[in-house]
């Protein structure tokens, strides 16, 4: 898969890069941690359970896994301006319209059709990298975009948290409305089109099939995909299961959730800017695989301590072990996509679909699997870290060469 002769490339400053592409890939984890720790508030209004406002997280993880095989493609055929503007204006319309939501099934439906808005940003922002840089300052890039989306999970539980409080859960995505509103002109104003026309597919609808096939044919590909997407399991997990664990097993308060969520998010942030460094002493793969057997140490660890009565405890290597996902995704990102030549948009779909399809389905075993400890939670972590790990190792063990 070789990619035409190099074009002109569009004038954008990477700061702005970074906040325009940044603010867009907040969409996800805005609407999912500004309203967690407002189920229980959602279920009494509403007139139903936490089970079935849980359901509005997992089919928002459903519409953000289906919607991101459709954006890669169009993407790649009609350029990424266009399936942005798209893509934000339907996030900003179901999210102001959830605000007004009379039940929990309009609730769910409209959840479904924010995340089909929502999840564009992210996929065609990587969209938009590839088109940009090559491999190392790719993965730097996305070190860099981090931090801008990094802000997302500091910001957004704090901001619920104190939103619920004030005005009630349907504030929540009056503000989420707004802020799809102001994405929307900052790509409309700010954002120029990085694949021009004469480097966009023109092959039939029907070919996309085999296009998809090709690529997950490539372990250049395949194998970074792989393990990203079930190292973020882990991510998912947490998401889906500790307003449980930590305000119910643990006790904690609604505020002191958000602390703790904000608390993660920002060593997150912190370890991820690190990458820069580690990328002027290793490859990304090297960083990539490193970082993966770290986090598996780190899940092995948490499980020993599942069972503590001690939040402290707990926390440190659940904490420890959160903090390690950007750096998975960074560089794991950056390899698959520099793998994906001239199908860049379809690529990105592929990652970002197997994410979200994977966060769906844990999601959804979490919710079945669920008791009054922490251990679905910890062994979900070690399952995702795992599996990162035994993909990652079966790839270097193919890159070896084979004796004579």
């Amino acid at each position: 898969m070789e990619r035409p002769a190099p074009a002109a490339k569009p004038s954008i400053s990477r700061l702005r890069l970074a906040l325009v592409l940044g603010s867009l890939a907040a969409f996800g984890p805005f609407s999912i941690d500004m309203y967690l720790s407002g189920f229980p508030a959602i279920a009494t209004d509403l007139g139903t359970d936490v089970g079935s406002v849980q359901f509005t997280l997992s089919i928002f993880f459903f519409g953000m896994a289906a919607g991101q095989l459709i954006y890669g493609p169009l993407a790649d055929r009609l350029g990424r301006r266009g399936p942005l503007l798209f893509g934000a204006a339907l996030f900003t319309l179901s999210s102001a319209l959830i605000a007004f939501a009379p039940d929990v099934a309009t609730m769910t439906v409209l959840r479904l059709a924010q995340a089909l808005g929502g999840c564009a940003g992210m996929i065609i922002g990587r969209a938009v990298v590839r088109d940009l840089f090559d491999l190392k300052d790719a993965a730097s890039f996305i070190t860099q975009l981090m931090l801008v989306q990094g802000l997302a999970p500091v910001i957004a539980p704090l901001l619920g948290a104190w939103i619920l409080t004030a005005f009630g859960w349907r504030a929540v995505f009056v503000v989420l409305a707004v802020m799809g509103a102001g994405s929307f002109l900052a790509v409309r104003f700010g954002l120029p089109e990085t694949l021009p026309a004469e480097h966009r597919r023109r092959e039939p609808i029907a070919d996309l099939g085999r296009v998809f096939v090709d690529l997950l044919r490539n372990r250049a590909f395949l194998a970074p995909t792989l393990a990203v997407a079930t190292a973020f399991s882990a991510l998912f997990s947490y998401l889906s299961a500790s307003p449980h664990v930590l305000m119910t097993v643990h006790g904690v308060s609604q505020q002191t959730y958000g602390w703790l969520f904000g608390l993660t998010a920002s060593g997150m942030i912190v370890v991820a800017q690190a990458n820069r460094v580690f990328l002027r002493l290793a490859t990304p793969k090297t960083v990539f695989r490193l970082t993966i057997a770290v986090a598996f140490a780190e899940a092995l660890w948490l499980n020993l301590v599942a069972d503590t009565s001690s939040l402290v405890v707990f926390m440190i290597p659940l904490a420890l072990g959160l903090t390690l996902i950007p750096l998975i995704g960074a560089n794991g990102t950056a390899l698959a996509m520099a793998a994906s030549g001239r199908h860049a948009g379809s690529a990105s779909s592929i990652l970002g679909a197997l994410q979200f399809g994977l966060g769906t389905a844990v999601s959804a075993a979490l919710g079945l699997f669920h008791d009054a400890t922490a251990r679905p939670l910890t062994l979900a972590i070690l399952a995702a870290t795992g599996l990162a790990a035994v993909v990652m190792t079966l790839d270097a063990l193919a890159e070896r060469p084979r004796p004579r």
